[in-house]
């Protein structure tokens, strides 16, 4: 056993001096400065303290690291399944592809689902289907009375992702698919940057904690840095993020170090100065004090559509807010709904993992909640969470949002590999990095065609779904027509699987709900903390 721990340091021991005793032949001195190489790295290993395998194992315990480092690799080119989800698929990524170049992604020879697999969803067809619709009639007005400039929205959309998280090149691309496909892009909360504003495409301002684009120099919101941006063509919604799916609740600092001008000039922060996102706002501390907030946007913006996007926690807490929606008479535009299996550059595992709601979990609870207080009809609703497909967005629809917002789809159609390296500043593709080199990987006309096409292709898809289901536009998908298999023997509709509330029963108490009932009576408008 010890030989063979030690065989190879033994061996390049003994070929140096081999080598170093035949140094008048050509071959030798190669051979020796690569043999006394592991030499030195033998005894570097047999002398540190830190790791015991290298320290056992000198030389060959190297390659544990080596092939550690490599793994991620091997298993998304060799092991890895079509449909191994890390996030996401194979089957899924192949499929965003294909549409984004404009490739046939139809499948031969039959489904590779397992459609007797617990969990296996569906739409079920019509024997009397409708004429193809055209998808670009697939929108949504936004805009409620209060709204002087409502927006037509497509009922898909790129979702929010923040320059500097991507690279200057991916918003480029982006925002240019956007404005070739009539679609809009959510700046995320780093502010509007000039990259999103080269090519002129639809912009949904999100704004964080942070107010970045509209804060004052001590970190606070700053009405009339808001109102300037606001005021801009390009920019047609305001969104207010509360929280996001992969970290809610969650705060940030970005180090001095890289704040750079260019993203110091779109968040409104000196250059080389910590950039602190808080975990929550400072403009307001209760559902009141907010709806009166997003009143405040809404006159500022000029009319334009004012809305708030959340992960949705403590259900009182969203109930204590539709509560203040209805004793103000201040009702958001549109709330945009984020499940807990969202994309970030970066979280902590604990966070991505195990906090938050599921998207679609959250968007029921959301889509009753304004059922049963009576408002549903006075707010649209967009949903995000590992949205790639037309039945994706079918599903979601189906189960009261209407419209959807994609990020990683997104990031698939501008070249994503899904290599897992968006925290550390080496993206291969050029997507999600600030290194000049690797971002001028991607070429942002090529890319913004492929945006473009993957928008198109997919709705087109969804339009094929839809007039299969016997319906002429995707807004009349409802839970009667996705169906789930729940066991071997038996499938059920959507509608018989999830509870639907009725029109005002949270407020006339006609049904008691267990969940629904209990946390409505804990909601307070006036707090976001329960009562002592």
């Amino acid at each position: 056993m010890f030989f063979s721990r030690f065989t190879v340091l033994g061996i390049s021991l003994v070929g140096s001096i081999f080598a170093l005793m035949r140094l008048d032949d050509a071959w030798a001195l190669p051979v020796f400065l690569l043999l006394a190489l592991f030499c030195v790295l033998g005894v570097i290993d047999l002398t540190q303290t830190k790791h015991a395998v290298r320290r056992n194992y000198p030389i060959i315990g190297r390659l544990r690291w080596a092939f550690e480092k490599i793994r991620p690799e091997i298993r998304q080119y060799l092991i890895e399944g079509d449909d191994d989800q890390t996030p996401f698929s194979r089957a899924q990524r192949s499929l965003v592809y294909a549409r984004a170049k404009d490739e046939v992604s139809d499948r031969p020879f039959g489904t590779l689902a397992d459609v007797y697999k617990n969990g296996y969803e569906f739409i079920s067809h019509s024997t009397k289907p409708k004429a193809l619709a055209d998808p670009d009639s697939f929108r949504v007005p936004i805009g409620g009375s209060d709204a002087r400039d409502p927006y037509m929205a497509s009922i898909f959309n790129i979702s929010a992702m923040s320059f500097g998280s991507l690279s200057a090149n991916a918003i480029r691309a982006l925002n240019k698919g956007a404005r070739l496909g009539n679609f809009a892009h959510d700046t995320g909360e780093g502010g509007i940057s000039p990259y999103h504003r080269e090519n002129g495409g639809d912009l949904i301002w999100e704004i964080g904690s942070g107010y970045f684009g509209c804060r004052t120099e001590q970190g606070n919101f700053d009405p009339i840095r808001f109102a300037d941006n606001a005021a801009d063509p390009q920019v047609k919604m305001i969104e207010l993020k509360l929280s996001q799916g992969a970290k809610p609740g969650h705060g940030g600092i970005l180090p001095g170090e890289k704040v750079s001008p260019e993203i110091a000039a779109s968040r409104g922060i000196p250059v080389g100065v910590d950039c602190i996102s808080p975990a929550e706002h400072s403009a307001f501390s209760s559902p009141i004090e907010m709806m009166h907030f997003l009143a405040q946007l809404r006159t500022l913006a000029k009319g334009k559509p004012v809305g708030f996007k959340l992960c949705v926690g403590h259900p009182w807490e969203f109930m204590g807010m539709v509560k203040a929606m209805r004793e103000t008479g201040i009702f958001p535009d549109f709330i945009v709904v984020d499940g807990a299996e969202g994309g970030t550059g970066a979280a902590p595992v604990e966070f991505a993992d195990n906090l938050g709601m599921p998207m679609r979990e959250s968007l029921l609870f959301v889509h009753n909640t304004l059922v049963g207080a009576g408002i549903r009809d006075r707010i649209k609703i967009g949903a995000a969470g590992k949205i790639v497909s037309a039945f994706d967005i079918a599903a979601v629809l189906g189960l009261g949002a209407d419209w959807t917002n994609a990020g990683r789809g997104f990031m698939f159609a501008l070249g994503c590999i899904q290599s897992l390296s968006c925290h550390t500043n080496r993206c291969p593709v050029g997507v999600a990095t600030q290194d000049p080199l690797r971002q001028r990987a991607l070429v942002v006309p090529d890319k913004a065609e492929r945006v473009r096409r993957f928008h198109r292709n997919t709705l087109r898809a969804l339009a094929e779904m839809t007039a299969a289901a016997g319906l002429s536009h995707p807004s009349q998908l409802g839970p009667n027509h996705l169906v789930r298999r729940v066991s071997l023997t038996e499938i059920r509709l959507f509608s018989q699987l999830h509870i639907f509330l009725e029109n005002g029963e949270l407020l006339s108490g006609s049904h008691d709900r267990d969940f629904y009932s209990a946390a409505w009576k804990l909601a307070r408008s006036d707090r976001f903390e329960l009562a002592a």
